[in-house]
């Protein structure tokens, strides 16, 4: 399974960004896909998922309310809308997608570098 994402950048607080996440290769028994992320010094974190059966979603806390995961099945893409930014959400942002059964298996895009100026 390979993920390509793309969207990342620049922009300042308040600010908002779309992250997208594509997937290709054998993505059959596709389970979710979602975002982490990872700030300097800090570990990585879930941010938001959703599943590929029902579409169910579920989001960190602190991206409650700003942050909005969606799919388009026919592309294998999600993506990420990220509004009112805040400086914290400064991070390299990883797509993930869970396959598999019944023991499933995480495979990671390259990361994409989203940095939100105060």
């Amino acid at each position: 399974v390979q993920l390509v994402e793309s969207g990342g950048g620049l922009v300042q607080a308040g600010g908002s960004l779309r992250l997208s996440c594509a997937a290709s290769g054998s993505t059959f028994n596709m389970r979710a896909m979602g975002w982490y992320r990872q700030a300097p010094g800090k570990q990585r974190e879930l941010v938001a998922q959703i599943t590929s059966a029902g579409g169910s979603t579920n989001y960190a806390d602190d991206v409650k309310g700003r942050f909005t995961i969606s799919r388009d099945n026919a592309k294998l893409t999600i993506y990420l809308q990220m509004n009112s930014l805040e400086p914290e959400d400064t991070a390299v942002y990883y797509c993930f997608a869970r396959l598999g059964y019944p023991i499933p298996i995480n495979y990671w895009g390259q990361g994409t570098q989203v940095t939100v100026s105060s």
